[in-house]
């Protein structure tokens, strides 16, 4: 970290209980820290609304295996993707149902269509994006 500055926030009484109830259940040392977390959270998330920020997202798709040439679109969308995808892992959950996630990398406007190609694809059942950016704070 570099130079560090201090400064004063002032909040309502319940709104810090609340704030310390939190940071004690997720296990912050201190409340700078946590507070230090959510800014970067605010950052990530406002530099997620330009299309050309270098971002990573994993993609979370719970599908039946069983589906109708669902693998093979997967793994094609993959392959014409490259560039984008990192790596993939496959995670059986029951006799029918398969667990893949799916790590992309690059703008995030790229990504974001990437990751609706793939969820948008016929058999599956459950999907998630967890998409953020990379560029420095």
């Amino acid at each position: 970290m570099s130079q560090v500055e201090r400064i004063g926030v002032s909040l309502e009484k319940d709104l810090l209980a609340t704030f310390d109830g939190l940071i004690a259940r997720r296990g912050y040392p201190s409340r700078s820290e946590a507070i230090r977390d959510l800014i970067r959270q605010q950052i990530s998330e406002e530099r997620l609304s330009n299309p050309k920020a270098t971002a990573v997202a994993a993609v979370f798709l719970v599908y039946n295996h069983h589906a109708t040439k669902l693998m093979e679109e997967l793994a094609g969308l993959q392959h014409s993707h490259l560039l984008q995808t990192i790596s993939s892992m496959h995670i059986h959950l029951d006799e029918h149902d398969c667990l893949e996630v799916i790590v992309l990398r690059g703008p995030a406007g790229e990504i974001k269509k990437t990751a609706e190609n793939l969820i948008s694809l016929k058999g599956v059942k459950l999907s998630r994006i967890n998409l953020l950016t990379t560029e420095a704070t």
